[in-house]
C-alpha cells in the first residue's frame, strides 16, 4: 500500500515539475514580445472603439520605461 502511496507523490510532483517549466517559459516569451504584444492589443482597442489617445501613449512608451514609471501603489505616474 505504501508503493501506490509512493508513486502517486512522485506523480504530483513530476506535474508540478511541468507546470513550473511551462510557467517560466510562458514569463520569458511574454517578456521578450512584451512590446509587440501591446501593440496588437493597443490595434485591437482601437478597433473596438476604445479610447485612441491611451492606446498611442502604451504603444509609443517601451515595456521597460512603463515598468520603471509605476509607483508602489501599482498606479503608473504621470
Amino acid at each position: 500500500m505504501s508503493r501506490k502511496s509512493s508513486k502517486s507523490g512522485q506523480t504530483m510532483v513530476e506535474y508540478i515539475i511541468i507546470v513550473v517549466i511551462i510557467a517560466i517559459a510562458a514569463l520569458a516569451i511574454f517578456g521578450v514580445f512584451s512590446d509587440r504584444i501591446r501593440a496588437m492589443m493597443g490595434g485591437a482597442v482601437v478597433e473596438l472603439g476604445g479610447d485612441t489617445s491611451a492606446v498611442d501613449t502604451a504603444v509609443d512608451t517601451p515595456s521597460v520605461d512603463g515598468l520603471k514609471s509605476i509607483t508602489k501603489d501599482g498606479v503608473a505616474a504621470p
